[in-house]
C-alpha cells in the first residue's frame, strides 16, 4: 500500500441537484481528459449520500496536481448553483454532509497522519465549494465542539 499523508475533498463542479455517478465521471476523466485511468478520485458522494468507490485506494489518483502520490482524493456530486455552473456554491445535501463524515472518520481510521485539504487549497480554483474545514474535529481526535 502506498503512504497517504493527506485527504484531499473536492466536487464535481457540476449543477445543483444534478445527478452524477461514477460512471460519468470516469467517462469524462477518460474522454474529456485523456486519462487512461478514468476517474481520478478515489471516493465519490451521491446527491443521495452514497458512497461509491472511484479508483481503489492502492492505486494514485488523478485529483490533485503535485499532490496525487501520497493522497486520497473525496469528491461530492454538486458544486455549482443549479442555473449557473460558472457560480460556485456549497451544494452539499444533508445526506452528503453525513457522508463526509463516515468516509472521512473511515480514512482517518485508516490513515491516522493524513490530513484534511480541500483542492482549492493546491489549485486556483474554489473546489469544493466548502470549507472542508469544518470536519478537521475527525482528524484531530476529539470530540466536535458545540
Amino acid at each position: 500500500m502506498r503512504r497517504i499523508d493527506r485527504i484531499i475533498c473536492h466536487c464535481t463542479a457540476t449543477p445543483e441537484g444534478r445527478h452524477v455517478t461514477v460512471k460519468d465521471v470516469d467517462n469524462w476523466h477518460r474522454n474529456e481528459r485523456h486519462w487512461p485511468n478514468g476517474i481520478g478520485y478515489h471516493w465519490l458522494i451521491y446527491l443521495d449520500g452514497s458512497i461509491h468507490q472511484g479508483r481503489p485506494e492502492s492505486m494514485i489518483g488523478a485529483h490533485c496536481v503535485g499532490y496525487n502520490k501520497h493522497s486520497i482524493g473525496v469528491c461530492y456530486v454538486g458544486g455549482t448553483e443549479k442555473n449557473n455552473i460558472k457560480k460556485e456554491k456549497d451544494t452539499r445535501t444533508p445526506e452528503q454532509k453525513a457522508a463526509f463524515v463516515k468516509i472521512l472518520t473511515e480514512l482517518h481510521q485508516r490513515y491516522p497522519k493524513a490530513t484534511l485539504h480541500g483542492h482549492c487549497e493546491f489549485a486556483n480554483k474554489p473546489c469544493p465549494c466548502f470549507d472542508c474545514h469544518e470536519y478537521d474535529y475527525i482528524f484531530d481526535d476529539k470530540p466536535k465542539q458545540a
